[in-house]
């Protein structure tokens, strides 16, 4: 018998690969048509199989400040953990299995992966850990989080264990609309974050990868409540409908300005910034309709604006806007955000500025690593900076580009 099989007669625990892949497997076959609330109760089971216990599911919440327990039947709900000070945290925000001694094993924390965002954190607790262990368990949260981004589509349940206030209609509107607010290929990555997240009202951001191509619009739409929230969600629906007809940056700009006007009017507007990056040379183009200039950042320092021609926002029919390019450093990050986090001010006061945004910037970029967390900690220093007060949308939305192929990812090892 191989090695790690566990005899009939033995109570040693069969962790090796061929029984790992039977457990998945049935796992995958029974969670085809299992009802929402009985995900929690087949995931506990399973891990009991490898001999795991006190089974937690952490879900991010939509302020980006804790991971919070999913509750359900054999579930271990407990408090809260902050993203930023907790092993799960930083499971979470650096997509790494952390793992803690403790007087009763190993506490194991693996991130929770759908393709490359990252839904959440399962903790669990062994006596001992083996490589066999860890080759199992992350298998094991990948399909977990799967499962999790399926069901999620027709439940509120996981909603409900997010959201940690009350949250507006135009909020709910806002966040529907939202593409997943990470991703992370070999070649570039992306990461974007909304204030306040439980009141948002007309700012978004939208993303696709199509081939070699990025895709990434930011849209703030005037006014607030539920009327901002409508004309963001013409714009985005707007633009994803011309983007997925493989039209030009100007037409695309063309074809969103009129839906908005013919919707709503010469008197509504929104500014967008809409932009193309090839992830195998890294030659970047935008259009500007009178949306704030984005920060090129290089060797974690903004090095300058990336200005250029600007045409009127998207609604009152604007000329034909011009496109910029650059062509970006391996490494390079962009970083597009809303004018609400610049304009933040008490009355008779200056306006928070673009020169603390980038003092901010350079601050973090040497303190954190990866997108998500750089935006996430940037977002809420800068919250903090203007003396936690947000009157308006404040959007952050951050691209890394790499360079390179994922051409060896479909080559079976």
């Amino acid at each position: 018998m191989a090695e790690g099989e566990r005899r009939p007669d033995e109570g040693v625990l069969d962790r090796s690969e061929g029984f790992g892949e039977r457990l998945l497997g049935v796992l995958l076959d029974r969670a085809h048509e299992m009802p929402p609330q009985l995900i929690a109760p087949l995931i506990a089971e399973e891990v009991a199989r490898v001999g795991g216990r006190d089974v937690s599911i952490l879900l991010q919440d939509y302020g980006q400040l804790v991971l919070v327990p999913l509750p359900g039947r054999r579930l271990m709900v407990g408090e809260p953990e902050p993203i930023g000070d907790s092993p799960a945290g930083t499971a979470f925000l650096h997509a790494t299995t952390v793992e803690v001694p403790r007087a009763d094993g190993i506490r194991m924390y693996l991130p929770l992966l759908d393709g490359s965002d990252q839904v959440g954190v399962m903790a669990l607790t062994l006596d001992t850990v083996d490589a066999d262990d860890r080759r199992l368990l992350r298998r094991l949260a990948g399909l977990v989080a799967d499962m999790l981004v399926t069901k999620h589509s027709y439940t509120d349940q996981f909603f409900l264990a997010r959201r940690r206030e009350p949250m507006s209609v135009a909020a709910e509107i806002q966040w529907s609309l939202l593409p997943p607010l990470a991703m992370s290929v070999p070649q570039v990555a992306v990461a974007g974050i909304l204030e306040p997240a439980y009141d948002v009202a007309g700012d978004s951001f939208d993303y696709a990868l199509n081939e070699d191509i990025l895709h990434v619009a930011m849209v703030d739409a005037m006014g607030h409540g539920l009327d901002a929230a409508t004309m963001a969600t013409v714009a985005v629906g707007a633009y994803r409908h011309a983007r997925r007809a493989d039209i030009g940056l100007s037409e695309i700009y063309t074809f969103m300005d009129r839906a908005i006007a013919e919707q709503f009017g010469p008197d509504h507007f929104v500014t967008a910034q809409m932009m193309r990056l090839n992830i195998k040379t890294g030659h970047l183009q935008w259009v500007n309709a009178g949306h704030p200039a984005p920060l090129l950042i290089r060797d974690h320092q903004v090095v300058r604006q990336l200005g250029g021609p600007t045409t009127l926002p998207v609604g009152f029919g604007g000329e034909e806007p011009r496109i910029s390019r650059q062509t970006l450093q391996r490494g390079d990050r962009v970083l597009c955000f809303t004018d609400g986090l610049i304009e933040e001010h008490e009355t008779g006061e200056e306006q928070f500025g673009e020169e603390q945004l980038i003092h901010w910037v350079n601050r973090i970029e040497h303190t954190e690593k990866g997108v998500r967390a750089v935006v996430r900690s940037l977002s809420h220093a800068l919250k903090q900076q203007r003396g936690g007060r947000t009157t308006d949308d404040a959007t952050l939305f951050l691209i890394e580009w790499r360079g390179g192929t994922a051409d060896h990812l479909a080559l079976l090892e």
